[in-house]
């Protein structure tokens, strides 16, 4: 073996190895970071899925004037209900109004922008108040 061969890695080299890590491990930082931020937006997601299920079981049944009532939770979920006659021919037997659009909108500002969650269904119209 040579003299050259025998000293190991030169600097150049170890340099080159060094800056290799820096970039795999900034590349994996920022995987994690995103993967985080995810995480996250998932749980608010599902705190607002949640939340306007639950808003469309309390309006299974409304008044055939229809609703629209809103409101904001202790953590900043503003939510909004909003009900409408379904538009079409109804039979002879079903008066105009009986069956509601409903709209339950939850939105919220997650610090970067403003999120929105709505669920859309039919619900039953009366003549009985809520």
């Amino acid at each position: 073996m040579t003299r050259k061969a025998s000293q190991g890695f030169s600097l150049l080299e170890m340099l080159v190895a060094i800056a290799v890590l820096g970039f795999s491990l900034g590349a994996l930082y920022q995987a994690v970071a995103g993967a985080s931020r995810n995480v996250h937006l998932d749980e608010q997601y599902t705190y607002a899925s949640v939340l306007a299920e639950s808003l469309l079981a309390n309006y299974q049944v409304v008044p055939i004037g229809g609703v629209q009532e809103s409101g904001e939770t202790e953590g900043g979920y503003a939510w909004q209900v909003i009900t409408q006659p379904t538009p079409g021919d109804y039979p002879e037997n079903m008066e105009l109004g009986s069956l509601q659009n409903i709209e339950v909108t939850v939105s919220w500002n997650d610090g970067e922008k403003e999120r929105q969650f709505q669920l859309d269904s039919i619900v039953l119209g009366s003549e009985l108040e809520q």
